[in-house]
């Protein structure tokens, strides 16, 4: 077996924009800063977000969304995302199709949820019952039967009814973490694609992408392989998903070997629902181009990230320090923890050049920072909508400092941290951004 155990530990990663889930309603997550509207309410009080009165049972969540249920509301008064927003655009599919949700509710009753396209075509609500009261509960909802329907094309907004009965008086009915899950095994899945990378086509090698040519790739799935791989399309795009990973291996062999001394960095975006850790490891065949021929090298780093968010890792080659050369890679690998049963979505594995460009350049387009590097405070600047949350996190992924603005600026204090590297998350109205910045 061509698996050895060489780890290097290296932290850093990049959040997609807000289209995926789960909406959990958290200041740094989906839905929160969403537009929704109410309807058929009566006089239609809005969505409301907040804290959780009850994290101490299945829901551990900070904040969640409150729904007031009026007696002169209709039985279907509801609340809704808006069209193109928030939510993004997707399709369902046998590996979304079902969705769960939380509920805590004052009565028994039913709750619905429904997904519509820009045009109005609905894929029907399907209503289940929650079985407990002032408690948390999840449901389970299951749009598998619509798979095939027209209205699983092109899906933009997602409906939501708290309490679809008659009411014979207000009812206050919180809803959180709506998760759309794998039928085999429940697992969550992202609701759509990875970031589409924007590197001019010239610097880029790539194994597996859709913006660019794609060079000759002997397998997926080498036969040393313990893993399954599948290819499957989110919103139009290919993506690649692995299940009951332990290692997989992605091989290319004899004339295929790449060589990437041109090249200043790796790429791959993945989305994990239950891995705790992501290793990618490179291997070099070395001059002779074979296999154990003596000249071989190989480097293996591993990622610490949050679940169910697509990852971009821009990872720079000198990273991988255990490489004796970068002329023949034959092989790359992915492994992680769980061993054996986790799941990883895939795309943009590629190699690309970023020669010269300054860390204000490899940060994110909405949020900058200055000066960085810095002795002792940053500012951020957001271009388009203000800053609703900032975290700064250390390379280990502990949360150093969390901040609310609510404004396009911020100064940040790194007077009391070390001097290293740290990565900055910040959440905006429809996008979480994350940079690097460094203190001196």
């Amino acid at each position: 077996m061509r698996v050895h155990v060489l780890v290097l530990f290296f932290f850093m990663y990049q959040l997609c924009t807000a289209q995926l889930g789960p909406i959990d309603f958290e200041p740094s997550g989906y839905g929160a800063t969403w537009q929704w509207t109410t309807f058929e309410n009566d006089f239609n009080p809005p969505l409301e977000i907040i804290a959780n009165p009850d994290p101490s049972g299945i829901n551990t969540s900070t904040t969640v969304a409150r729904f007031t249920a009026n007696v002169a509301g209709a039985p279907w008064a509801g609340v809704e995302s808006v069209h193109g927003q928030g939510i993004g655009t997707f399709n369902l599919t046998a590996t979304n199709c079902v969705v769960k949700i939380m509920v805590y509710k004052p009565i028994i009753s039913p709750v619905g949820i429904k997904f519509a396209t820009p045009a109005g075509a609905s894929t029907g609500e399907i209503l289940v019952s929650n079985t407990l009261i002032n408690q948390w509960e999840e449901l389970t909802f299951d749009f598998s039967n619509v798979v095939s329907a027209p209205s699983s094309t092109g899906i933009d907004q997602i409906i939501i009814f708290p309490d679809f009965t008659q009411r014979s008086d207000n009812r206050i009915c919180l809803f959180d973490n709506i998760k759309f899950s794998n039928q085999n095994g429940g697992n969550p899945t992202p609701m759509g694609p990875a970031p589409t990378p924007t590197y001019p086509e010239a610097n880029v090698i790539s194994l597996f992408s859709n913006p660019y040519q794609n060079v000759p790739v002997d397998t997926w799935m080498a036969p040393w392989s313990a893993a399954q791989v599948s290819d499957l399309q989110l919103s139009g795009n290919d993506t690649k998903r692995y299940d009951a990973l332990n290692f997989a291996g992605v091989e290319m062999l004899g004339n295929n070997v790449i060589d990437v001394t041109s090249m200043t960095h790796f790429r791959v975006d993945f989305w994990t629902p239950n891995m705790t850790q992501f290793n990618v490891k490179l291997v070099d065949f070395g001059g002779d181009g074979q296999y154990a021929g003596g000249d071989d090298s190989e480097s293996e780093l591993s990622y610490v990230l949050p679940a169910e968010n697509w990852h971009s890792l821009e990872i720079p080659l000198s990273s991988f320090s255990q490489l004796n050369s970068n002329t023949h890679i034959a092989q790359l690998i992915f492994s992680g923890t769980p061993s054996g049963s986790g799941t990883v979505y895939i795309d943009n594995v590629l190699f690309f050049n970023n020669e010269g460009a300054s860390i204000q350049e490899e940060q994110t387009h909405g949020v900058q920072a200055y000066p960085n590097p810095s002795t002792d405070k940053i500012t951020l600047v957001a271009h388009g909508s203000p800053m609703n949350s900032i975290q700064v996190f250390g390379l280990d992924g502990t949360v150093l400092l969390e901040d609310y603005p609510h404004s396009t600026t911020r100064t940040i204090d790194l007077s009391k941290m070390p001097a290293g590297l740290y990565l900055v998350r910040v959440s905006l109205a429809n996008s979480t951004e994350t940079l690097r910045i460094i203190k001196e």
